[in-house]
């Protein structure tokens, strides 16, 4: 019986739709089990190969863990806003929901042919309105929500700071969000007073009584609550392209231009709706010991939120009334302050720019406009201006310049530093290229040639009369300076952390439409009862003449405060009717919590129940590209802490374990035009591989040129397809080898550029898609990335006509018994149970496919014909290769479908050794194999071995020297 795959996976794709296999509902008497992939934006160009790669981890788990008795979810949906989409309607004015629906179409198309366990019952979409609902009412629960450490007790009891059960260095319990109108009520009796004591969160510290408060009026009021909200409007730095009319991320831009479209990108200060992500930095960094990351990803996240605990201190500047604060964790270092450095964003630079110094300050400014932060971080070039002020150093009073820099950013600190150059690489750096002083703190530190690392030593050149540093180990001094400066009232100890807010405003149409509309400037939340506030339709995807983002085109975009309604804009009187927000929220609205939203998708009055969150709880599995580390995955972990402050989350951490699958490299081919005898010719001439080898040391002038790989079988060009793929290479002339021609090839990024891309649809056309399962797992371990080779698939292929063939043929052979196997085949058997259940549960995927192999071939010698044995494969490969698994198991008699037979146990005692084979050799050199019981003593094997007539041959006419054994693997006798 032939295994026609074609004919078995659509029978069985087609079976899992009818009977909803893969549809799941809560079962209380059934373990859950939370699968999850990071969904995918559609993209036009649709899968490639590298793409189903995590998916297909995930799948084999997910139905593992569902043949081990879990009740498993894994849904899947797609993350549908996206700026090509909108770029793709300003180019041709079709609607960006048009494009995104023919791809996801495109998608599905694929991913049901791979042959995923995915619930699609359950599958979301962030473009549709019935989704982003939820997004719209998260939001408005951020802007109506503050955060603080303790409750606003009217007893003013401080918090403890470094104390508390979320972590040994984090926050108690009491640390959460809060309604704001529980600090409305405050400021209503107490005004800013005592504020501090519960460590509410804000943008900067604000002192206001409660007369003030209760005088001012209701824009001045929301205003000063902007301060404090989670969801906030703020002045920040933005990239700004013109061109495409948005902000764009770090990531979205290169060398000063955007990556896509290439256009120009500057630094721009923008009212931007924020989320105050940064209120949660301790929980984040508490939360990361309590899952199952790795360790290098956890890093990544702790550096990014970047904890440090230093002082905050005054400078005053020279000749003026003007102070401003910096942040150093080295306090200590005070005295060898040679200069100050403001970041080119700072609000200082205005005021303490001198008129000297003005045109300078302006030309250096316009060119750090054109950096991103991402750049001035990573490109340590070395560039300022001197700002023609000086501030005093509050220790020994002398005055020191007050440069701008690009090295120092806004968003950390204050946005304002003191530079100790012989004992920081980059003040150092700075200090040598503007020739500023450099002053040794440590004894005996050596900054000739670069600065001293000054976290141990004795201190130096540190005293001024009053205060001495002098004599002091580096720690002893931290603590010195820490209590002088507290005492004298010249700063004050503080935690900061690097993790900014998330800016939260795109200018474009294609996303989730703010819920919000503005009365005399101020932002006011629309009814939640009104919500989901759907986007317009508008004539343009472009911003308007003036500047607005692309909701400016929308006629019918104003809101109605006593009809509750969007209406005409022509209506707003600012009485009634207003205007509405005409910026639309950020890629990552839409996945920080679609997670929950698969808990329960369908639900129109939450979003999810407290049943769904209460059994599926959180993912248990969940699978992406380690790119999301400090992204998405920082988003989302915020995201959910706040939907458990509000008790819709159950569990404070969304993802409890995380795998990040690694990239399948392209695998790149290439034809040789032979420039010389192209010219001659006139027209193309291309040499194969090996005879352009021989070639190239005399001839040279060989140009490689990039073929489409789709029209290349194991590294031979199909020669006609060559042609018709190009008309200039039409009349092409090829100069083969053994009739022939032979490719070059190179490991490359699986790029539409290089020609490499690979479509999982004709790799599931020729060989069926449970080869191409196999094979994108035996290429290597998940978290690892691999280059793809086409010509390594056939392998797979080969193996799973082999198993068929061993299966199927019990079906149909009169001789297949139901007795009891024998002992080697229960040994093979149990000895894959063993390996592919211990693999699956740390994804190695790659050798559980081994084993499978190696235990068909044992079978396959032994013969065997045992039906129950052929069930138990069946089982043991369903996760990894669907489809021939339900075939075979309904084949031999299984009752249902294979996704819910029981995972086999194996038994060890099937899998003890009786015997040992071991390699005998002679002087080292092995010359065949004897086998002996596994308890066999050295005496028996060493008697064993010299009795043999196959060692007397070499034994002959010599003498036995010593006879060496070494343990289950060989005997060497040492003859003279």
């Amino acid at each position: 019986m032939d295994y026609n795959f074609r004919e078995i996976e659509k029978k069985w794709q087609q079976r899992w739709v009818e009977n909803g296999t893969y549809r799941v509902t809560e079962d209380k008497q059934k373990e859950k089990f939370y699968v999850l992939n990071m969904f995918p934006y559609p993209s036009g160009a649709g899968l490639h190969v590298g793409h189903p790669l995590g998916y297909i981890a995930s799948d084999i788990y997910a139905r593992y863990k569902r043949q081990k008795g879990f009740n498993v979810l894994n849904p899947m949906g797609y993350d549908a806003y996206g700026l090509p989409a909108e770029q793709y309607a300003i180019q041709t004015g079709q609607h960006p929901a048009i494009t995104t629906e023919q791809n996801i179409n495109r998608y599905r198309e694929q991913l049901d042919k791979i042959g995923f366990s995915f619930d699609w019952s359950r599958e979301v979409r962030t473009c549709e309105p019935g989704y982003y609902h939820w997004t719209q009412w998260a939001f408005q629960k951020m802007f109506k929500s503050f955060y603080s450490l303790t409750p606003l007790t009217p007893n003013l009891t401080p918090y403890p700071p470094l104390q508390g059960a979320r972590g040994n260095s984090g926050e108690g319990e009491s640390a959460k969000a809060r309604p704001i109108a529980e600090l409305v009520a405050y400021f209503e009796k107490h005004g800013t007073e005592g504020l501090e004591a519960f460590g509410v969160a804000q943008s900067e510290e604000l002192q206001f009584t409660a007369d003030e408060w209760n005088s001012w009026t209701e824009q001045k009021q929301q205003e000063v609550l902007m301060n404090y909200r989670l969801a906030y409007l703020g002045e920040t730095m933005v990239n700004w392209c013109a061109e495409l009319g948005t902000v764009l991320a770090n990531d979205e831009v290169v060398d000063g231009v955007s990556v896509r479209g290439g256009y120009p990108v500057v630094q721009k200060k923008m009212r931007q709706w924020c989320l105050r992500v940064s209120a949660y930095a301790q929980r984040l960094l508490d939360g990361l010991e309590t899952i199952d990351w790795t360790d290098s990803l956890k890093e990544t996240q702790r550096n990014w939120i970047g904890r440090s605990e230093g002082t905050e201190m005054q400078f005053k500047v020279a000749d003026s009334d003007v102070e401003f604060t910096i942040f150093t964790t080295r306090a200590d270092t005070i005295f060898g302050v040679t200069f100050m450095v403001l970041a080119p964003e700072s609000e200082l630079v205005e005021q303490l720019t001198t008129p000297e110094q003005r045109q300078a300050v302006d030309e250096y400014l316009a060119y750090v406009k054109k950096r991103t932060e991402r750049e001035r971080q990573m490109d340590h070039r070395v560039t300022g201006v001197f700002s023609g002020s000086y501030a005093i150093n509050p220790l020994t009073g002398k005055q020191i310049p007050i440069w701008i820099a690009e090295y120092v950013l806004a968003g950390y600190g204050t946005g304002a530093i003191m530079a100790v150059p012989a004992h920081d690489s980059r003040d150092y750096a700075f200090a040598k290229h503007f020739n500023l002083p450099i002053v040794p703190l440590i004894e005996g530190a050596d900054i000739s040639e670069e600065s001293f690392d000054a976290k141990e030593g004795i201190m130096t050149n540190s005293s001024n009369g009053e205060f001495s540093l002098n004599g002091l180990t580096v720690k002893e001094a931290i603590a010195a300076t820490k209590k002088y400066v507290t005492e004298k009232g010249l700063g004050r100890v503080k935690v900061n952390y690097r993790l900014r807010d998330a800016i939260f405003s795109r200018q474009r149409y294609w996303g989730e439409p703010f819920p919000v509309y503005y009365k005399e400037g101020m932002p006011y939340m629309l009814p939640e009862e009104c919500l989901p506030l759907e986007l317009p339709e508008v004539e343009t995807y472009q911003p308007t003449a003036t500047g607005e983002p692309p909701l400016g085109n929308a006629q019918k975009w104003a809101w109605d405060t006593e009809k509750q309604q969007v209406v005409d804009k022509s209506l707003i009187d600012n009485q009634k009717v207003f205007p509405l927000e005409l910026c639309t929220m950020p890629g990552f609205a839409g996945s920080s919590a679609y997670y929950l939203r698969y808990m329960d998708p369908h639900n129109t009055e939450a979003l999810l129940s407290d049943d769904a969150a209460s059994y599926w709880q959180n993912v248990d599995l969940y699978v992406g590209g380690s790119e999301h580390a400090t992204g998405h995955l920082i988003y989302s972990r915020f995201w959910n802490k706040f939907l458990f402050d509000l008790g819709v989350s159950k569990v404070e951490e969304p993802f409890k374990k995380l795998v990040n699958q690694g990239m399948i490299q392209g695998r790149s081919n290439f034809v040789y035009r032979d420039n010389k005898a192209s010219e001659e010719a006139g027209h193309p001439v291309f040499v194969s591989l090996n005879i352009m080898k021989q070639r190239e040391a005399e001839e040279g002038a060989f140009t490689p040129i990039h073929v489409d790989v789709n029209i290349v079988s194991a590294d031979v060009l199909d020669l006609e397809a060559f042609k018709a793929w190009r008309p200039e290479y039409n009349d092409a002339e090829f100069v083969l080898e053994n009739g022939k021609y032979v490719c070059g090839w190179a490991i490359e990024k699986m790029s539409k550029s290089m020609f490499n891309v690979v479509n999982p649809d004709m790799i599931v056309e020729r060989y069926g898609a449970d080869t191409l399962r196999l094979y994108e797992m035996f290429l290597g371990p998940v978290e690892q990335s691999k280059p793809w080779d086409t010509n390594g698939i056939d392998g797979c292929h080969r193996f799973l006509k082999k198993f068929w063939n061993l299966c199927s043929s019990v079906c149909c052979d009169h001789i297949a018994t139901n007795e009891t196997a024998s002992k080697e085949e229960l040994k093979a058997l149990h000895k894959l149970i063993k390996k592919v259940s211990q693999d699956i549960e740390v994804f190695s995927y790659n050798t559980s496919i081994s084993a499978f192999m190696i235990c068909v071939n044992e079978l396959s010698q032994l013969k065997c014909k045992n039906r129950d044995v052929m069930r138990t494969l069946a089982v043991l490969i369903a996760p990894f290769a669907p489809h021939i698994a339900e075939e075979l198991w309904e084949m031999l008699g299984g009752k249902g479908s294979v996704c819910d037979a029981q995972w086999p146990a194996w038994n060890e005692e099937y899998l003890v050794e009786n015997t040992v084979r071991l390699g005998v050799a002679f002087n080292g050199k092995t010359r065949f194999d004897m086998e002996f019981a596994a308890d066999a003593d050295n005496q028996t094997i060493q008697a064993a071995v010299l009795a043999d007539e196959r060692a007397q041959k070499y034994i002959d006419g010599k003498q036995v020297m010593k006879v060496i054994i070494v343990p289950k693997r060989m005997v060497n006798l040492v003859i003279k």
